[in-house]
């Protein structure tokens, strides 16, 4: 048998080993259910496809649904309502590194936060909204021809090429095909690279084609193709344009079919071994390590497979990787760890194995610290974490919280016993930290704990010294509102209201008048 025929038939025995996966996360992927259809007959698909037979996290699944609503706005309900399924049926608390808008638009919903955010993107919020409405970006989603001729055609619509160019590029997005040769035809508009690359999103090979005659497929192509779950536009720009087939996107967007096919045409398995480990089905992991796979392999960034699926919290991956001879301690091209990942993406589950195997916690804690990583800060604590102790540049765990700024890290760790007033190698407590960067919300929880607003650092500098020196006026407000000093001098006999006048600080001398302070 030829090795073209040996590694098909390979393809097919992986195919039919990871059919409920494939199949499930294509159903997802290219979803048609619009929102309260037939909701709970897909959650059941889930429930005996990936929970029960496969053993994945249900959090994992909960982040697999969540990250695709970028990709199909059009059935963003019919997501939220599914991972808020999964969410109550399973407990599920905290999940990682998922889109903002899918995080955000969670909360909004449900009042859950699944993981916390500071700040969102207005505008991917407000268009999304725009697709609850009957505007002309509805009739594009549902390429509903009439109703969009209708707005191109009224009075008062925006008619320039750039706005007619979004409208185009909108079109590839949501494979509305009938829209799209509407304004090919009446508006004489170029196909963008933007347009090729929208289009794989939007699955409508007619679009793609057309979009193919102008434009030259690029990396993000494939990656969108990946994301479509088509593999026959997978096969096609692999095998037409030479493009490679990105492993770890595929593991990233649950794409097995796509990682299947590229060891069908490659045969790396040592690359396969690596991304595999990504979509924690153990088997699949296995599979490729029996076929000679090197156990701490690294990818082009130095990664093995122990730290992706330390990155994507693959508890039962983990554990089997390690049983394999891993090397629990292996860097990365900056130096990290399996371990320093884990506390990175705040991946629990495969942080609570990599510390029963011996791994070194090193740096691990204060990563955590600085990515928010609570459910990870949690784990180190109660295995003996010293909640006021120091890293190797003198910061404790808060001063890091503070910086990043890590706000219910932060308030996790002063409810577990941190030291609001305990002083890096400079003299500075966390406040001054806050009062530095302009971290309001950090300055709120900090003097919520009892932080000391006079405490000075080495120069003899209060926290409101230095949010004047940064000109933080907001910061300067709730320091003074929760009593801070104005006379007290620092080792150079400034008052806070010394250096303001001296500065021409005219901002902050308005505050310090509005609270009667002028000498």
């Amino acid at each position: 048998m030829s090795d073209q025929n040996t590694n098909h038939s390979k393809y097919n025995e992986l195919k039919s080993m990871c059919k409920r996966h494939i199949d499930t996360y294509n159903v997802l992927y290219q979803l048609k259910t619009p929102y309260n259809e037939d909701l709970i007959s897909i959650y059941k698909v889930i429930k005996t496809n990936l929970i029960d037979s496969m053993k994945i996290l249900p959090c994992n699944i909960v982040k697999g649904i969540l990250d695709i609503i970028p990709y199909n706005k059009r059935y963003a309900k019919t997501y939220l309502e599914l991972a808020k399924i999964i969410v109550d049926e399973y407990h599920v608390k905290n999940v990682t590194s998922i889109p903002f808008i899918s995080n955000f638009l969670f909360y909004k919903k449900y009042g859950i936060k699944l993981h916390c955010f500071e700040e969102y993107e207005r505008e991917d919020i407000d268009n999304l909204d725009k697709l609850e409405e009957n505007t002309i970006y509805r009739a594009i989603m549902y390429d509903a021809i009439e109703t969009f001729i209708y707005f191109i055609e009224r009075e008062g619509f925006k008619k320039d090429q750039k706005h007619y160019r979004k409208l185009l590029y909108l079109c590839c997005y949501h494979g509305a095909i009938n829209c799209f040769k509407y304004l090919r035809k009446n508006f004489n508009l170029e196909i963008t690279h933007y347009c090729l690359e929208s289009s794989f999103l939007g699955r409508n090979p007619e679009i793609v084609c057309e979009c193919l005659k102008y434009q030259k497929p690029n990396d993000q192509c494939m990656v969108n193709a990946i994301i479509s779950h088509n593999i026959d536009f997978v096969k096609l720009l692999m095998n037409e344009y030479h493009l490679d087939i990105d492993l770890y996107e595929c593991g990233h967007y649950n794409n097995i079919e796509s990682l299947l096919y590229y060891y069908e045409k490659t045969n790396d398995y040592n690359k396969c071994f690596i991304n595999s480990s990504i979509f924690d089905i153990p088997s699949l992991s296995e599979y490729f390590f029996l076929l000679g796979a090197n156990v701490n392999a690294k990818d082009h960034e130095g990664e093995t497979a122990l730290h992706l699926a330390a990155r994507f919290n693959c508890r039962e991956t983990t554990e089997l990787i390690i049983s394999f001879g891993a090397n629990v301690n292996e860097e990365n091209k900056d130096g990290a760890t399996p371990l320093n990942i884990a506390a990175e993406f705040d991946s629990p589950d495969a942080a609570k194995i990599l510390l029963s195997h011996n791994a070194n916690d090193g740096e691990a804690f204060y990563i955590a610290a600085s990515n928010n990583s609570k459910a990870v800060i949690e784990l180190f604590l109660l295995h003996g974490a010293n909640v006021n102790g120091k890293d190797n540049t003198g910061n404790t765990a808060l001063h890091i919280a503070a910086i990043a700024p890590s706000n219910e890290a932060a308030e996790f760790l002063l409810l577990n016993g941190a030291n609001p007033n305990e002083k890096d190698k400079y003299g500075q407590t966390a406040l001054h930290i806050a009062a530095e960067y302009n971290r309001k919300e950090i300055v709120e929880i900090l003097l919520s704990h009892g932080a000391n607003v006079n405490e000075k650092d080495r120069n003899g500098q209060t926290p409101l010294h230095t949010a004047i020196y940064n000109l933080n006026r907001k910061i300067c407000e709730m320091l003074l509102s929760h009593g801070a000093k104005v006379n007290e001098k620092d080792k150079d006999g400034n008052t806070v209201l010394q250096i303001a006048k001296r500065c021409q600080y005219q901002d902050i001398s308005e505050v310090f008048h509005s609270y009667g302070v002028s000498k």
